[in-house]
C-alpha cells in the first residue's frame, strides 16, 4: 500500500465497553479495514476479555471466550492487522472498581473511576489483568496500558497524606504508577512496548518527566479529537517529549465517539478535519518521530454512559479518515475512491435510504439507524405537537380527562396507527440487522435509548384515544345505583 502518508502505522480502535461486535461481524469488517488502509487494531477489551480466577467477575455477560480471542487474532493476521490490546491500569477503571470485591482499591471511595496507586494490591490487580491479556496475545509487540483521565488523583486519604511530604506532587504520583505498570509489562514480556495516553503527561515539567524513568519505558500517544486542533502546539509538545527522552511517539484522532455522548451518526466533516490537522502535525513535527496514528472509535464516554455511534454507523467516517491519512489529502479523486470501496454513491450521507446504502458490512444498520435518528422523533413530534386535530381537540387536558369529540377520533387515529405501523416495521428490520452484528444486551440498549421512547409516546396517544372514545359509564350515586334526578 503506497501513498504519501507520514504514518507508517494506522490503527483502528475497537472500544468494546459498549456494543462489542460479534466475531462473525469482525470477520466481515477486517478485510474492509485493510482495504481502506489500516494495518493495525487497538482493541480495548474492558469487560469483554475472558478473565479467569479471581478476575472472572469482571467478565460481561457476553464476554468473548478464549477461543473467540484466538479467532479474532487469527482474522486480524489474515488481514495483516497488528493487534495491540489495551488494558486500563489507572483511570477509567469503572468496570473493575464497580465490583464490591475491588471497591476498596478506589482512589476516592465513592467514585469507581480511579485506582488507588498507594496500595500494593492495586499493582497486583492490574498486573494480573496484564498477565492474562498478554497470555492470550502471545504475538503482541505492544500493549496499551491506558493511564488517561485519571480523575480525582491525589484526593484519596492515602494520597493526601503522601502529598503532605516535601517534594511530593500528583505528577510524581502519576509517573510512579505509570513506571510501576510499565516495568511490570517489560519484566513479564521484555519484547512488548507499553503505550500510554499522553494527557496526564502534557503539563508536567520537563525535568520531572526526564528524571522519572518513564520515557525509557513507554511510548506516549498524543490524542486530540477536535476539528481545529492546535497544530503548532502539538509540534511543541512533541519536541518537549523528545527532549524528555521519549524516543517514539504516536498520534490519535477519532472517527466516531468524540462529538457527543449520545451521538448516533458521526459528523464526517468534523473527523476528516481532525485527521487533516494530524497530517499537518506529522508534516511539521520532528522527522519520523510519530510511529503511527490511532483512529479512535469510542463506544461510550465511560463505562456508565450511554452508547454513542455504533461501529457500522461509523464506517463511512472511518473510511474517509483512513483514505485521507493514506493518500495525504482528501480531494475528489480520494473521495471517489472511498465511495467505491464502500459501494456508496455519495459520502455525504445525510438521509440514507433503506436500500442501496452501500456494499460494506453493516450497511443496512447504517441506513436504518440514519432513518431512526433523523426522522423518528421528529415525525412523532409532528403528530403530537403539529397536528391541528391533536393539539386542538386532544390536548393534554383532554387526554387526562378522557374527553374527545367523536368525529376527531376519525381524524387522529388513522394517522397515529399508520405512523406506528410504519416505524414498527422499520424497527423490526433494524432489530434483525443489529442482532446479526451485536449481542442481545447491546441491541436492547440501543433500541431502548433511541427507539422505544418515541414509539411509547405514539402508543400512549392511541391508548388515551381508545379510552376517550369508549362509552363512558353513567355516574353512580351514594348507594352505588345510577344517580336519579329528584
Amino acid at each position: 500500500m503506497s501513498g504519501s502518508t507520514p504514518f507508517k502505522m494506522r490503527l483502528v480502535h475497537l472500544d468494546l465497553k459498549g456494543a462489542p461486535p460479534k466475531v462473525s461481524y469482525l470477520s466481515e469488517i477486517f478485510p474492509l479495514f485493510r482495504a481502506l488502509g489500516a494495518n493495525g487494531l487497538l482493541i480495548e477489551y474492558e469487560d469483554m476479555f475472558p478473565y479467569e480466577g479471581p478476575l472472572r467477575l469482571l467478565r460481561a455477560k457476553y464476554a468473548y471466550s478464549p477461543s473467540e480471542i484466538k479467532e479474532i487474532l487469527h482474522l486480524a493476521g489474515l488481514n495483516e492487522l497488528e493487534v495491540i490490546p489495551l488494558v486500563q491500569t489507572f483511570g477509567h477503571m469503572e468496570f473493575v472498581l464497580k465490583h464490591a470485591a475491588f471497591a476498596h482499591l478506589r482512589e476516592v471511595d465513592p467514585f469507581p473511576c480511579t485506582l488507588n496507586p498507594h496500595e500494593a494490591e492495586s499493582l497486583a490487580l492490574v498486573g494480573a489483568m496484564i498477565d492474562q491479556v498478554l497470555e492470550l496475545h502471545p504475538g503482541a509487540q505492544r500493549l496499551h496500558v491506558g493511564c488517561d483521565e485519571v480523575y480525582y488523583l491525589g484526593e484519596g486519604e492515602a494520597s493526601r497524606r503522601w502529598l503532605q511530604q516535601e517534594q511530593n506532587s500528583t505528577g510524581k504520583l502519576c509517573l510512579s504508577h505509570m513506571r510501576a505498570v510499565a516495568s511490570h509489562v517489560r519484566a513479564r514480556r521484555p519484547g512488548v512496548t507499553p503505550l500510554v495516553w499522553d494527557d496526564m503527561l502534557r503539563e508536567l515539567p520537563e525535568d520531572q518527566l526526564a528524571a522519572s524513568g518513564v520515557p525509557q519505558l513507554v511510548e506516549p500517544v498524543l490524542w486530540d479529537y477536535t476539528a481545529d486542533l492546535d497544530v503548532h502546539g502539538k509540534v511543541l509538545l512533541m519536541q518537549k517529549y523528545q527532549r524528555c527522552g521519549f524516543l517514539r511517539l504516536w498520534a490519535a484522532g477519532a472517527f466516531k465517539g468524540a462529538t457527543g455522548p449520545s451521538q448516533a451518526l458521526p459528523p464526517v466533516e468534523h473527523h476528516l478535519r481532525n485527521h487533516a490537522q494530524w497530517l499537518q502535525v506529522a508534516g511539521s513535527g520532528p522527522a519520523d518521530s510519530l510511529q503511527g496514528i490511532i483512529l479512535t472509535g469510542w463506544q461510550r464516554y465511560d463505562h456508565f454512559s450511554v452508547l454513542c455511534e455504533l461501529l457500522p454507523a461509523g464506517v463511512p467516517s472511518l473510511a474517509a479518515c483512513l483514505q485521507l491519512l493514506l493518500r495525504g489529502g482528501f480531494d475528489e479523486d480520494v473521495k471517489a475512491k472511498t465511495e467505491n470501496l464502500l459501494g456508496i454513491s455519495s459520502l455525504e450521507i445525510t438521509d440514507a435510504v433503506r436500500e442501496g446504502a452501500g456494499s460494506f458490512p453493516g450497511r443496512s444498520i447504517l441506513a436504518l439507524v440514519t432513518q431512526v435518528s433523523l426522522h423518528l422523533r421528529s415525525s412523532v413530534d409532528m403528530l403530537l405537537e403539529g397536528n391541528r386535530y391533536v393539539t386542538g381537540w386532544f390536548s393534554p387536558y383532554h387526554r387526562q380527562r378522557k374527553l374527545i369529540h367523536p368525529v376527531m377520533v376519525q381524524h387522529i387515529q388513522p394517522a397515529a396507527l399508520g405512523l406506528l405501523a410504519q416505524w414498527s416495521a422499520l424497527v423490526r428490520e433494524l432489530e434483525a440487522a443489529l442482532q446479526l452484528a451485536f449481542y442481545p444486551d447491546a441491541v436492547e440498549e440501543w433500541l431502548e435509548e433511541n427507539v422505544h421512547p418515541s414509539l411509547q409516546r405514539l402508543q400512549a396517544l392511541l391508548q388515551d384515544l381508545s379510552e376517550a372514545a369508549a362509552p363512558q359509564p353513567p355516574p353512580t350515586g351514594p348507594g352505588g345505583d345510577a344517580a336519579q334526578d329528584p
